[in-house]
């Protein structure tokens, strides 16, 4: 029922970019750390950069469990499911890193999301991860669900943020600049916004 894949690319590329949302699953070294699991949404926040890597734009939270862990150990595994259509799931193995405001890449990174205004939702990073497993499996117990949607809520509260403003939330948060278990989270302050 499984399949391997060597690159993201054709049919299992189209699949990962019309999927309204996907998971991200991250774990920290220490056997009793917390492991995390984050659903992730809007149309748009997700790119694929070439047949072994992908991005996603990481947006303001009241967590940054997934920043932490990436910058202790790198390993990641995004999941889609389709809830429409065709079952599927596909699972992305691999290492990831968390790219900060102030790293040379970001400009380049950010023209590969076009089609979604960062602005609003008080981005904070771009995540990286390069693929080291590519699988797809059935999915025939994924059960059928429509889209209607995007939620406009996430960007209407983080909107009225600035730089300072937005650090300062983030600084207020218990599990942002440290994770739950203790490990360096967010960077904060947070730097500027590169002017466009």
């Amino acid at each position: 029922m499984g399949k391997t894949h060597d690159r993201i690319d054709g049919r299992l590329r189209e699949f990962i970019e019309a999927q309204p949302m996907f998971f991200v699953a991250t774990a920290p070294l220490s056997g009793d750390g917390t492991v995390n699991l984050s659903p992730k949404g809007l149309r748009g926040c997700l790119a694929v950069l070439d047949a072994h890597t992908v991005a996603y734009l990481d947006f303001a939270g009241s967590n940054a469990e997934t920043i932490a862990h990436l910058r202790e150990n790198g390993r990641v595994t995004l999941m889609w499911c389709a809830f429409a259509g065709p079952p599927n799931i596909v699972r992305v193995h691999g290492r990831g890193e968390p790219v900060f405001r102030d790293d040379p890449r970001w400009p380049g990174l950010l023209r590969h999301f076009p089609d979604i205004d960062p602005g609003p939702h008080g981005l904070r990073a771009v995540i990286v991860v390069r693929a080291e497993l590519i699988r797809d499996t059935c999915g025939y117990a994924v059960p059928l669900m429509s889209y209607d949607t995007d939620r406009d809520l996430h960007g209407r509260r983080f909107a009225r943020e600035d730089d300072a403003s937005l650090s300062a939330y983030f600084a207020g948060k218990d599990h942002v600049a440290t994770s739950i278990d203790g490990l360096p989270g967010l960077p904060l302050p947070l730097p500027p916004t590169p002017a466009a």
